[in-house]
């Protein structure tokens, strides 16, 4: 008979063929946690919320950095996903950055910010040069202006709660004369 779980209710290791499957839970738990505790929330409550020990949370992150520097690439990632799909506009990809705006801590900070690491600063970048290729010809604001916009709604999304925090960024948005499609995640594949 298979054991299916370890002493006091832990799941037993599955192995290998989860692992994609825990990074992605953490990198999604990480998100929710920090985006409700901010960044210095304890690690073992996002272990918790995505299911997993924290052995497995330290196998695939090496410390507090390593995991926020992950979930900081899966937003960017979806925003270029967001923005390579077939009729993708500025309007639809800033809705996928306010999304992250709303609930991620650490993406308001880097993108308020432009970051203090040269990884944050690359992160940044990315953004800004996904922004800049979905400006219309033309468009009245330029790649580096939209980038200050972006930090300027990151700074409105200040609610305590999620349904606050998107209120306030469809004003601040509003307020600046930009027009914002649906506020959506966009996933990515594993692979991609």
């Amino acid at each position: 008979m298979t054991k299916l779980t370890e002493p006091h209710g832990r799941p037993a290791n599955q192995g290998r063929r989860v692992a994609a499957r825990n990074r992605a839970a953490l990198i999604a738990a990480a998100r929710e946690v920090f985006a409700e505790q901010g960044l210095n929330a304890p690690l073992s409550a996002v272990a918790r919320r995505a299911g997993v020990g924290q052995g497995s949370l330290y196998r695939h992150f090496a410390d507090r950095v390593a995991l926020a520097s992950a979930v900081l690439d899966e937003n960017v990632r979806q925003i270029e996903a967001a923005a390579a799909a077939p009729g993708a506009s500025l309007n639809s990809v800033l809705g996928v950055v306010t999304w992250h705006l709303t609930r991620s801590t650490a993406f308001v900070d880097l993108l308020r910010v432009r970051g203090d690491t040269a990884e944050a600063r690359a992160l940044s970048a990315r953004v800004r040069g996904v922004l800049g290729r979905c400006l219309p010809d033309g468009h009245r604001l330029s790649a580096d202006e939209v980038m200050v916009a972006v930090a300027m709604v990151s700074g409105a999304v200040a609610g305590p709660t999620l349904p606050d925090r998107e209120r306030l960024a469809l004003v601040a948005w509003r307020l600046l004369g930009i027009e914002v499609g649906p506020l959506r995640s966009y996933e990515v594949d594993a692979a991609g």
